[in-house]
């Protein structure tokens, strides 16, 4: 529920526009939030917690403890099908930054956390390059630069950067040669996109308003599509935590004869001014407390996200990545049921076991 909660929270800040694609990715940026917490103090972790766990005093050991679990895919049988995840947590600092100990030692706590020195001071460009490359190794080049021109300022000499990449074959693979051209009704009038087809015996339910399937993919991994009765940007406002746990609880096996568009989408965004507006303020300002990560004084001065998702016949590849930019302060059974998804939709891609939201988009147009 908390999880949710997060992503939900998150996602009406980040993509207001209910017209519009969107994509982005709430284990990213709370693997990026949460180690930040775990190195914050006094009433900069106590906003962070709040955001993250829904208490000032959140555990947030144990959501690095969910997240390392969903950054673990179970094995496969077939080899050629063998899912695939890859996390990084890198705290890239300049020389100038001494990193304590037990921010180390809790980094080693979380999914592939190291500590790496940059020359932020001394050759910014170099810095940027650096991370940039470490990224794109981990999302397998699908976020080749997350880091563009002048993002690193004069006075920035830290990163914390989370970069994700999942890609897993469907269990029940969409009919090779049925992709057809079909209408799709965007907010700015109907166009043809390549549709696929699938009939199996997947979960589905139609319940307050919406229908859902999910489709589960290897690694203990699943797709739910969310698609409302009537127009989505009328019932995406409505949608609550609560009501996504029910949607997402609520599909049971049944034989589904499912249309849905191949995926494509991406977003790049500055959370800054988001997080800001869901009351994670003091960290950005001369008063933070990261005094549990070092002890020089540390403030967040720009929170970067890029997230790209792809959804077709074989299965689904997505890639995030979050950096968090720190600058130095120098103050102080029945019949088969029927599902076409011809319009806007959601998308939730969840790890089963725990519930972390790997990627959570909102799909206007399939193909951009």
């Amino acid at each position: 529920m908390t999880d949710l909660a997060f992503a939900l929270n998150v996602h009406r800040v980040v993509a207001p526009d209910t017209t519009a694609n969107a994509c982005w990715s709430p284990f990213s940026v709370a693997s990026a939030l949460g180690l930040l917490a775990q190195g914050a103090r006094g009433l900069t972790r106590d906003e962070l917690a709040f955001l993250l766990v829904g208490e000032k005093s959140g555990d947030i050991g144990e959501l690095g403890a969910r997240l390392k679990r969903a950054g673990v895919l179970a094995p496969h049988r077939d080899n050629d099908d063998e899912p695939v995840i890859a996390v990084a947590n890198t705290l890239w600092t300049d020389e100038a930054v001494e990193i304590l100990t037990s921010f180390v030692e809790e980094l080693g706590r979380w999914s592939s956390g190291s500590v790496r020195e940059a020359p932020f001071r001394r050759d910014p460009e170099q810095a940027r390059e650096m991370i940039n490359v470490a990224v794109a190794k981990t999302t397998r080049d699908l976020i080749p630069e997350l880091l563009s021109d002048g993002t690193i300022a004069e006075d920035t000499v830290s990163a914390l950067v989370n970069a994700l990449y999942l890609k897993c074959a469907w269990r029940y693979r969409f009919t090779e040669g049925a992709t057809t051209p079909r209408p799709f009704h965007t907010p700015r009038g109907t166009v043809d996109v390549p549709t696929m087809v699938l009939a199996e015996r997947i979960g589905y339910a139609a319940t307050d308003g919406w229908q859902a399937v999910t489709l589960p993919a290897v690694g203990g991994v699943e797709a739910v599509v969310l698609l409302p009765d009537g127009d989505l940007a009328n019932a995406e406002p409505d949608l609550d935590a609560d009501l996504l746990t029910r949607l997402l609880d609520a599909p049971r096996p049944q034989q589904v004869q499912l249309q849905l568009p191949r995926i494509h989408v991406r977003t790049r965004a500055e959370l800054t001014t988001p997080l800001t507006r869901l009351g994670v303020g003091m960290v950005f300002t001369d008063a933070a407390d990261l005094s549990g990560i070092t002890t020089s004084r540390l403030a967040v001065q720009a929170v970067l996200h890029e997230a790209v998702l792809k959804l077709d016949e074989q299965g689904l590849e997505g890639a995030a990545a979050t950096a968090m930019m720190m600058r130095m302060v120098s103050m102080p059974t029945g019949r088969p049921v029927e599902m076409r998804v011809d319009r806007p939709f959601l998308l939730v891609v969840r790890h089963q076991e725990t519930g972390v939201v790997y990627f959570l988009a909102r799909v206007t147009d399939p193909v951009t």
